[in-house]
């Protein structure tokens, strides 16, 4: 029997990089791991820390370390391997893409990830497998390294010079690699989309690999990938050509790295199907490791969109159990703040300065906003969601019953909004046009 390993936990001390969501801590025991620790804050809009959802730390945690749990397992990756066939089967095209090489490497030894482990909370024991008997909102994870791009001025425009990947190993790509299983009124892609004319829509919908137009709460017949930057102040879309140059990849790492987005995503995809939500859009870490790829970085319902179908008093609506539902918070209850942001985000393409800068600038000027606190009542809401999930996870529920918490909570939430006298703006975003099925 393999001991497990023991590291100590970061208590009273800073952590050596603190993000919007989560702390990373080197860990004393080993140079070439790394504890994360994920907090109950949240961040919408790129603006940082700005709400905090009471359990949530400990839930999304308990999500991370699962779905890591399963990409690492040979026996999960052969019933995926079936369930591939099944799923694409008539599209051949497709099914030899996913199946060259790398699927067949994860139905032998599961897929490379840098996750270790969810640390216990008084022992400070690392459980690769399972949960500890106290769990806790701390994981390990083998440490790579963070590349940042150098920002270059050239007349009034403002470049990012990506050379430093160039011969580097053991590093992050810079990349968000997207995976969708269908559209959203809030994508980024269908935002894009509808800026275009024809010609352009026509262009980028073959390079989505894509015939059909985008519209709102449709699926895909297979999953498509897109990409944004990763390190620049504000998320930036990418082509499938600067996105390939940035990456550092070659062209064949390049397609595994799409390979491995799209295989990881189908593992979500089945994970919240047997609790009757629907998976449209995620988003992927990779770092290059030697010639080996590996999933990094945290996967929880921040990184993701997932929903399900509720009817309230006989309309159908979409409700979201990630955080999109507070993005659509904050657009509905606190419109003027929001567009603040986007403004302030104009500014800053324009001035080379953080878009943060020109926000605090305009609060403190009083031409923008300050930023809201979030309703108690609504917390509460999402409070119930990691709650029904955390109890699936550690199995004490089960998925049907888990399924009825969700939507009793869904339609929670839309009675919220129905309070507010806001009921016709969430359906503008979150409605159907069509009856559920």
């Amino acid at each position: 029997m393999n001991k497990k390993p023991v590291v100590s936990l970061p208590k009273d001390i800073s952590p050596d990089y603190r993000g919007s969501v989560q702390e990373l801590y080197f860990c004393r025991e080993n140079p070439e791991w790394m504890i994360c620790k994920t907090t109950p804050g949240g961040s919408v809009f790129d603006v940082g820390t700005i709400f905090s959802i009471p359990g949530s730390d400990l839930c999304r945690t308990a999500v991370r370390h699962k779905i890591y749990s399963l990409l690492g397992s040979a026996g999960e990756w052969r019933e995926i391997s079936g369930d591939i066939r099944r799923r694409y089967g008539s599209d051949r095209e497709h099914l030899d893409f996913l199946g060259a090489g790398i699927l067949e490497e994860f139905v032998e030894n599961g897929a490379p990830t840098h996750h270790l482990g969810m640390i216990d909370k008084d022992s400070g024991e690392v459980y690769a497998d399972g949960f500890p008997p106290n769990p806790s909102p701390y994981v390990l994870v083998k440490k790579y390294k963070v590349i940042k791009p150098v920002r270059v001025r050239l007349f009034s425009n403002y470049l990012w010079d990506y050379s430093g990947y160039r011969g580097a190993d053991k590093y992050v790509i810079p990349l968000e690699n997207i995976v969708r299983f269908g559209i959203t009124p809030g994508s980024s892609v269908y935002r894009k989309y509808l800026r275009m004319n024809e010609k352009e829509r026509r262009a980028y919908l073959g390079e989505l690999g894509l015939k059909e137009d985008l519209a709102p709460w449709t699926a895909f017949p297979a999953p498509v990938v897109d990409f944004t930057t990763k390190y620049e102040p504000e998320d930036r879309n990418l082509g499938l050509q600067e996105a390939l140059y940035i990456s550092g990849c070659g062209g064949d790492e390049f397609k595994n790295l799409i390979r491995m987005s799209v295989l990881g995503s189908i593992l979500v995809f089945r994970f919240f199907e047997k609790l009757g939500l629907s998976l449209w859009d995620l988003k992927w870490e990779i770092a290059r490791d030697g010639d080996k790829l590996v999933f990094v970085d945290t996967i929880d319902t921040d990184s993701i969109r997932v929903t399900a179908g509720i009817e309230y008093k006989g309309k159908p609506y979409f409700v979201n159990f990630n955080k999109q539902s507070m993005r659509d918070y904050y657009k509905i209850m606190h419109a003027g703040w929001f567009e603040a942001v986007q403004s302030a985000k104009a500014e800053a393409a324009k001035s080379g300065r953080s878009f943060l800068d020109h926000l605090r600038e305009g609060q403190e000027k009083g031409s923008y906003p300050v930023t809201p606190e979030v309703d108690g009542d609504f917390i509460s809401i999402q409070e119930a969601k990691f709650n029904a999930l955390i109890s699936y996870i550690y199995g004490r529920a089960d998925a049907g019953e888990t399924f009825d918490r969700l939507m009793s909570t869904g339609r929670r939430e839309i009675g919220y909004y129905e309070s507010k006298g806001v009921l016709s703006e969430f359906a503008a975003i979150n409605g159907l046009q069509k009856d559920l099925k």
